[in-house]
């Protein structure tokens, strides 16, 4: 998605260019990934020839609460808390993530 955000449409070539190397994809996996996200509707396909280019339908932000409410039901029961206390319990906050999150229960208060 990251690729089609930066720049659209790209046919899987071009897709598997920008992102295989840095994920150590294969094309094929990238080709996966792809019909996966048509059958999501997240990207869309048209015809350009004998390839097809790709383009987003959703935008970054729409997919990025998707995703991540998807992540929080799978695995915190929707709960953003515990999500912060697993990753506090093994170190994964940084002093800077810790005020940071300070700063937002602060803005949220009311």
């Amino acid at each position: 998605m990251g690729a089609l955000w930066t720049r659209e449409p790209l046919s899987a070539e071009e897709i598997a260019g920008e992102v295989a190397a840095g994920q150590g994809w294969t094309e094929a996996t990238v080709k996966t990934l792809i019909n996966r996200l048509l059958n999501k509707g997240a990207i869309g396909a048209e015809r350009d020839g004998r390839r097809y280019l790709y383009r987003p339908l959703v935008g970054r932000a729409d997919y990025v609460e998707a995703e991540s409410q998807g992540l929080l039901d799978r695995l915190f029961d929707g709960r953003l808390a515990p999500l912060v206390s697993h990753l506090s319990q093994s170190r994964k906050l940084s002093a800077e993530d810790v005020a940071e999150l300070k700063k937002l229960i602060e803005d949220f208060e009311p």
